[in-house]
């Protein structure tokens, strides 16, 4: 059978390694706790589910195509202009609708050595040319990024904070990165992380773009508000990048029960801090618990931590992830970020963070 004998992919689709989501179960162990995702140990807002309750007796209607109340109800919790930001199926349906509105076959389009999956598939899947730049003890370097511009880069996926490393760039340096770029390279500041992080020189990316015609700044209900079933993203942008981008996607892409439980969600400003607080109390002690057990954790201001195991003698991430997953601790395995030594553990309920230090310090026989 030749090429011509059935329908062919466009030039880039199929030199995407499609994105492979984290576990869910493990066969035969008594309890598993999946800490592989990022989830929130806490769960959503009590709001948020008693506004989904309210909107299930509404099902047969379609969702307002603006998501209108979601935008005012993110307006008002950042103090934006609500025509400023566009709503979506979660983030990274930003992303892909981003790239298919300002990538076009042969263009370029930045990414950083282990940023997330999704900015390469996504620029190949426009027809563009994906390009990284090296990192610096795992966090972006802008002195990289700015070297790997060309005249065909069109577009910068940054994550800050970056998944899976758990590492931000300060906001001098993101301001760097973008007085660096030509002014027709559009930057992405993707902020799914920020809530997470209490750092002074941190940013989310508001300032940036309210100050700039190519920024864009990404950000999901997914993490801290515990929303991921539901799949909510939003960007802040400038007017002329909302106009672009709603012209390309889908005139209902967020469904009404997710408008109804992202506005009641970002208004519960108690249940967010109280995430905040207990992803403190315990991302230290991880990092402290495995520290002791001899493992080196990339330094991390989200959610979850970047743990490294040796590259032989037995102890490697792969027969660790084994161990653990065996025993019911689902870890997620990051090869394929260009990280085959090292594991990314998510921040979960106390049990789960005992337990696997427990089996870790059983692995490594200590």
């Amino acid at each position: 059978m030749t090429s011509l004998d059935r329908p062919q992919p466009k030039p880039g689709v199929m030199d995407i390694a499609a994105y492979v989501p984290g576990r869910e179960s493990v066969p035969g162990a008594a309890k598993v706790w999946k800490l592989s995702s990022n989830e929130t140990p806490l769960g959503p807002s009590p709001a948020a589910l008693e506004a989904v309750r309210e909107a299930s007796r509404h099902l047969d209607r379609y969702p307002d195509g603006s998501a209108t109340k979601l935008r005012e109800a993110i307006a008002q919790a950042h103090g934006l202009n609500p025509a400023n930001i566009l709503c979506s199926n979660g983030s990274d349906e930003l992303l892909g609708l981003l790239a298919q509105t300002y990538v076009k076959p042969g263009d370029e389009g930045i990414f950083t050595e282990h940023g997330f999956l999704i900015y390469k598939i996504q620029i190949l899947a426009a027809g563009g040319v994906p390009v990284v730049a090296e990192e610096t003890d795992e966090r972006a370097d802008v002195d990289a990024i700015l070297a790997a511009v060309t005249e065909r880069t069109k577009i910068v996926f940054l994550a800050n904070p970056n998944n899976p490393t758990g590492t931000y760039l300060p906001v001098d340096e993101v301001k760097r990165l973008r007085a660096g770029l030509p002014r027709h390279v559009l930057l992405v500041l993707d902020a799914a992380y920020a809530e997470y992080v209490r750092r002074n020189d941190y940013e989310a990316g508001v300032e940036l773009v309210s100050s700039s015609e190519n920024v864009v700044m990404t950000r999901t209900f997914s993490k801290i508000h515990g929303l991921a079933g539901l799949r909510i993203g939003w960007m802040y942008a400038p007017a002329h990048v909302v106009d672009a981008v709603n012209r390309v996607r889908g005139p209902f892409n967020v469904n009404a029960i997710a408008i109804e439980a992202g506005a009641a969600a970002i208004r519960d400003k108690a249940h967010v801090e109280q995430a905040v607080a207990f992803n403190e109390t315990w991302r230290t002690w991880l990092t402290d618990e495995i520290t002791k057990l001899g493992l080196r954790v990339t330094p991390s201001v989200g959610n979850f931590l970047l743990i490294h195991f040796p590259e032989n003698g037995g102890r490697t991430a792969e027969e660790a992830d084994a161990f653990l997953t065996a025993r019911g601790y689902i870890l997620r395995r990051v090869a394929g970020y260009g990280l085959p030594n090292a594991l990314r553990l998510t921040v979960g309920p106390e049990e789960a963070n005992r337990g696997v230090i427990a089996t870790l310090a059983e692995f490594l026989g200590r």
